[in-house]
């Protein structure tokens, strides 16, 4: 898939010295500019914490292997930090209301219960939420962090987020988890008990795997009935260890059964794919990540956390610095952040779509205008060619991927690109 646009570091001072302040960068921002935003999108914050008791080979994320006991990690200074990072960002969002927070990771769950609810009192202390916001946390199904299901939703958690990725030792072993299936079991069982709505997370194309090992999985994840099922296809990303020592993984056609397999029985048991990698109940969709999908906006803190922020003539999207250590410094100090960059006008229908066509129902053609500040022209030629592929489906108000664009999607995206970036 193409990538996503290059980051600059955020903007110096006139005479090239220190980086101007968040007055002088608010100044930018709210100047005149190319585009004309008619409204704000709904605001989400994602709360990056990046400790893990183990990297996974096949991770590109910002995580790191904790080095030492538990008892190490730094969590109230982080917690502190994430509090500090969220004080200096609240100039960008002022007078805007949240909708739905996820704290993410690497493994929030190693987080104390009694460090969480801090951390979401000091959230609801700084900016206003939603009545009913939405509110995840990442865990995974290790004994230790199952035990603190029950205290995570009295700190004030809606919603549980499980990476189980199989309920196979031998799959787990190949992956690197640090759990066995029968924790994987018993962890969804409690989150079952525990939260009204979660997500048990799947990965697909595994190492030795066809289709009856799937078939083994979807049984013991579809046993429990799950409100929201989200499967990824293992995919080799650069800079892991899978990427350096790639493991013999079924070839795209035994991928491309598995696919159709999982999308046949999440759907007999009332699960409704709505998105690439996503199946929910009536009523379960993630919103956190619905907002994502329909170019909402999100504010990012925590070590490498990203963040896109919509102002009335501009879109901005930021990134976090990446170290933890360097974050909590840069975080006490009261800058955070690592880079910051305008997107460009011609980068912007990319950017939407790279989103919207995720969706099964796709987007409304109002919507593309709210959200990017462009008309409607600058994707006409583009959807116009989608359709005569069969990528697309249409009608005066929406568009949206057909099955060919969904089996496609990269093909389909890249119909977006700007003309300096296609092939």
């Amino acid at each position: 898939m193409a990538s996503l646009p290059r980051v600059v570091a955020a903007p110096p001072s006139p005479a090239g010295g220190p980086r101007a302040s968040v007055s002088e960068r608010m100044t930018s921002y709210m100047r005149t500019g190319s585009l004309t935003l008619g409204a704000l999108p709904p605001l989400s914050l994602y709360v990056h914490v990046p400790w893990c008791l183990k990297k996974c080979p096949y991770c590109d994320f910002n995580s790191h292997a904790l080095r030492g006991p538990l008892g190490d990690l730094p969590q109230r200074r982080y917690v502190d930090a994430l509090l500090a990072d969220l004080e200096a960002s609240l100039p960008f969002v002022w007078g805007r209301r949240v909708h739905t927070i996820f704290i993410g990771g690497g493994t929030p769950s190693l987080l104390d219960p009694s460090e969480v609810e801090r951390l979401i009192a000091g959230i609801r202390a700084r900016l206003p939420l939603e009545p009913g916001c939405e509110i995840t946390l990442e865990a995974n199904p290790g004994s230790f962090e199952r035990e603190r299901f029950h205290a995570f939703r009295a700190a004030g958690v809606t919603r549980l987020s499980i990476g189980v990725q199989s309920f196979d030792d031998d799959r787990l072993q190949a992956l690197g988890r640090v759990h066995d299936a029968a924790q994987a079991r018993a962890a969804v069982a409690e989150a079952k008990q525990a939260f009204d709505t979660f997500n048990l997370d799947l990965m697909y194309a595994l190492p030795g795997q066809g289709l009856d090992g799937l078939d083994a999985d979807l049984d013991a994840a579809l046993a429990f009935a799950p409100p929201h099922l989200s499967v990824y296809q293992l995919t080799l990303e650069a800079n892991t260890v899978f990427a350096k020592f790639p493991p013999p993984l079924p070839d795209d056609d035994a991928a491309a059964a598995m696919l159709d397999r999982i999308v046949e029985r999440a759907e007999a048991t009332g699960l409704e794919r709505y998105e690439v990698s996503a199946y929910a109940r009536p009523a379960h969709r993630a919103r956190h990540n619905l907002n994502y999908w329909e170019f909402g906006d999100y504010l990012g803190i925590g070590a490498g956390a990203h963040g896109k922020l919509s102002f009335a003539h501009r879109i901005v999207r930021q990134a976090r610095l990446r170290d933890p250590e360097g974050w909590m410094k840069g975080a006490e100090a009261g800058d955070a952040i690592a880079t910051e960059a305008e997107v460009s006008r011609e980068e912007l229908p990319f950017e939407f779509m790279l989103n919207a066509l995720r969706l099964r129902e796709g987007f409304a053609l109002a919507r593309f205008a709210e959200r990017t500040g462009l008309p409607l022209t600058a994707i006409a030629r583009p959807l116009e060619l989608a359709e005569s592929r069969g990528l697309i489906a249409r009608d005066l108000q929406h568009v949206w991927p057909t099955a060919r664009g969904f089996d496609f999607l990269n093909d389909l995206l890249e119909l977006f690109l700007p003309p300096s970036r296609t092939r």
